[in-house]
């Protein structure tokens, strides 16, 4: 499945379909995700156990005045974003005109203080493996989402929920799912997919050799 990984940022969507198989899990859940409008579920882990609405936080440190945890609860008291946006996974598909509902990044991170010396941002995963970053530019857009509803529901655990990264004008690679850290950090470590070739900077359109940018 690595191996599937690098190769398909070298020779193409082809290869990159195949890459879209072997992270399919194998079970009732199979390659596309029932009734859920087309998304496929993706796991980088062999399995990875469910986390409550009621007990899930998602921890802010590093390079902040004043680091915190946040609860589901906490997050809902914030002013909420609602964007229509599509999912653009790097693998060739999309589904178009997802309606997400969540914390703007930027509202988090004025709510902890971001330190002068911040130049990025690292995210976590309760998977346990899987990593993302952006720099503090990008992290600042206001397309950028802590997601905790999709589609007017609570974002479900296939889902990457109850909280999951949404970065609207980036692969889907970028859109952590199962968010449970944010450290803002001096630079940008590379992520699980760009450690194996893949795009930091993944722009819909004008990354990783693609160029079907949604119209």
């Amino acid at each position: 499945m690595l191996g599937l990984g690098a190769v398909g940022v070298a020779v193409g969507a082809s290869v990159q379909d195949g890459v879209s198989r072997a992270l399919a899990p194998v079970g009732p859940i199979g390659d596309i995700l029932p009734a859920a409008g087309g998304f496929r579920y993706y796991s980088v882990t062999g399995s990875v156990k469910r986390r409550s609405a009621e007990t899930h936080r998602v921890t802010v440190g590093g390079l902040v005045d004043k680091p915190q945890s946040f609860g589901m609860a906490d997050l809902a008291r914030f002013p909420q974003t609602v964007l229509d946006k599509d999912f653009q996974c790097v693998t060739g598909w999309r589904v178009p005109d997802v309606r997400w509902v969540g914390v703007a990044l930027p509202d988090l991170l004025d709510a902890v203080g971001v330190s002068r010396k911040a130049r990025a941002v690292r995210f976590t995963s309760f998977d346990g493996v899987y990593t993302e970053s952006l720099t503090l530019q990008q992290a600042r857009r206001r397309d950028v989402l802590v997601a905790t509803q999709m589609e007017g529901k609570p974002v479900t655990h296939d889902h990457g929920g109850p909280a999951r990264l949404y970065v609207a004008p980036m692969y889907g690679y970028k859109s952590l799912k199962w968010l449970s850290g944010i450290e803002l950090t001096d630079k940008v470590v590379p992520g699980y997919w760009e450690n194996l070739g893949y795009d930091v900077d993944a722009w819909v359109g004008r990354s990783n050799g693609r160029d079907d940018a949604p119209t």
